[in-house]
C-alpha cells in the first residue's frame, strides 16, 4: 500500500464566533495516517469570561461529538490561542508538537492566549525549533506571521500536497493576495488545497475552487 495515498484530512466544527456581525466557524483538522491519528488545533470546549465577552461563542466541544478522543496519538497546535488550545485539557498525557517560540510567548507575553488552557494538567508539550517530520509525508513547518511562532503542518498524499495552516490566512483573500511570510511560504509551497480554521471550506488556486472564495462563515 502507498502510505501517501492513505492519508486523509478531515475538518471538524468545533465552535462558532459571533465577529463584528458575522458567525465564524472554528474547525480542527484530523490527519489519518496509517502509523497514527494526528489532530491539528483542539478548539474550545467550555465558556471563559474574556472569549464569552469578546466572541459570545457557541461551543461543539470534541469530546462531546462522535468523535473518539482516545483515538488521538498526537496532537499539533498550529498556535496556542485560545480558539486553538482550549481542548487540549483532553490529551493529557499524549505529545503536543508546538513551535518552541510559540509556547513561550503563550507562557511570557501578556494578553496572549488563556495561560491555564495552556498549562493545563498532565500535558506534555513537544517543543520544536523549525521543521520537522512528524509521519511520513506529514511535515511540520513555521510559519511566522499571524504569530511569531505559528506553523503549518504539509501532507503529501501522492501527488497532492494539502497544507492546514491555522491562521496564518484567516480568510481566502490572503491567500489570494498573500501578505506575510507565512502567507506567502503557503503560496509557495504550491498546494493543491489549503485548510484554514475559520473557513469550512479548503482554498484551492485560481481556476480550481468552486463555491465561496473567502468569507469565513462560508
Amino acid at each position: 500500500m502507498n502510505v501517501d495515498s492513505a492519508i486523509t484530512v478531515t475538518p471538524i466544527l468545533v465552535a462558532e464566533l459571533h465577529v463584528e456581525g458575522e458567525v465564524m466557524p472554528v474547525c480542527v483538522h484530523v490527519i489519518d495516517h496509517p502509523d497514527g491519528r494526528v489532530l491539528v488545533d483542539t478548539g474550545m470546549t467550555r465558556p471563559h469570561p474574556a472569549v464569552v465577552a469578546a466572541f459570545d461563542p457557541r461551543l461543539y466541544p470534541l469530546d462531546q461529538q462522535q468523535f473518539d478522543v482516545g483515538g488521538v496519538d498526537i496532537v499539533v497546535n498550529t498556535h496556542l490561542h485560545a480558539d486553538h488550545c482550549g481542548g487540549n485539557h483532553l490529551f493529557a498525557g499524549r505529545p503536543i508538537y508546538v513551535q518552541r517560540r510559540e509556547l513561550d510567548d503563550a507562557r511570557h507575553e501578556e494578553e496572549y492566549t488563556i495561560r491555564e488552557w495552556v498549562d493545563a494538567p498532565g500535558l506534555q508539550y513537544v517543543p520544536i525549533d523549525g521543521e520537522l517530520e512528524l509521519l511520513p509525508g506529514v511535515r511540520l513547518v513555521p510559519a511566522p506571521g499571524h504569530t511569531p511562532g505559528s506553523q503549518l503542518v504539509v501532507v503529501e498524499t501522492g501527488s497532492r500536497r494539502s497544507v492546514i495552516c491555522g491562521d496564518t490566512a484567516v480568510w481566502f483573500g490572503e491567500l489570494d493576495e498573500p501578505r506575510t511570510e507565512g502567507q506567502r511560504l503557503v503560496r509557495a509551497l504550491d498546494p493543491e488545497e489549503v485548510w484554514l480554521a475559520h473557513v469550512r471550506e479548503p482554498w484551492r488556486p485560481s481556476g480550481t475552487l468552486t463555491g465561496d472564495r473567502g468569507s469565513p462563515d462560508a
